[in-house]
């Protein structure tokens, strides 16, 4: 699945500094959605967008890292956050950091700091979509095997002979390769090394995103 052209979301309670970062994101050719309230991005964000997030610290209602917050509890995968603020607040800064804001800019910013912080997240937003994609795409083909091959499966990643699968499974050696050409097939890879590869991939992954 293709990606759509990204958006960059600007969320800042001052209308002249959403202006202001409006013409100097679009002016490298960037699509820009802005919002003066947190609420209003909120009702109509499409998680599925590709993109990333220009957030204000202070606004009434809800903060910029109340947003952050929330964001990362939902089941969907969260914006990468570029944070920027009137104040130099270095205690914020750092719980923002630590829970994955790309940077935090401190107004009056250095207009390419911010377009090169915007390119960052953009590139880690890509790049977290498409190990997503590629996981679900491995997770479809999972849903393929039967119980026997995926304990076959099982037996193929821990490094276990085919005879000792055999032994323990107490199904024939000829049962067995028969499996395990099958999984191979629906897996859609030509050698262990590769099978064992996404097999401890996608398992690295789901253990990222219970995280």
């Amino acid at each position: 699945m293709l990606l759509s052209d990204p958006i960059v979301y600007i969320i800042d309670d001052d209308q002249a500094m959403v202006e202001s970062l409006t013409w100097i994101i679009e002016s490298i050719g960037l699509k820009t959605k802005s919002y003066t309230h947190p609420q209003e991005f909120l009702d109509s964000y499409d998680p599925q967008q590709h993109g990333c997030l220009v957030l204000d610290v202070r606004m009434p209602g809800i903060s910029g890292p109340e947003l952050q917050t929330r964001l990362n509890t939902e089941e969907a995968p969260s914006l990468p956050i570029i944070f920027i603020s009137g104040h130099g607040d270095v205690p914020l800064a750092v719980r923002v950091m630590k829970a994955g804001a790309v940077d935090f800019l401190t107004k009056p910013f250095n207009d390419q700091i911010l377009l090169e912080s915007i390119n960052k997240a953009l590139r880690l937003d890509k790049a977290n979509r498409e190990k997503r994609q590629e996981c679900a795409q491995i997770r479809a083909k999972f849903a393929l095997l039967s119980m026997r091959e995926v304990q076959v499966l099982q037996g193929i990643v821990a490094g276990k002979p085919n005879k000792v699968i055999s032994a323990e499974l107490k199904i024939s050696l000829k049962t067995v390769e028969a499996h395990r050409a099958s999984v191979m097939r629906k897996m859609s890879v030509r050698s262990v090394p590769e099978l064992v590869k996404i097999v401890l991939t996608n398992s690295m992954q789901e253990t990222a995103e219970e995280e």
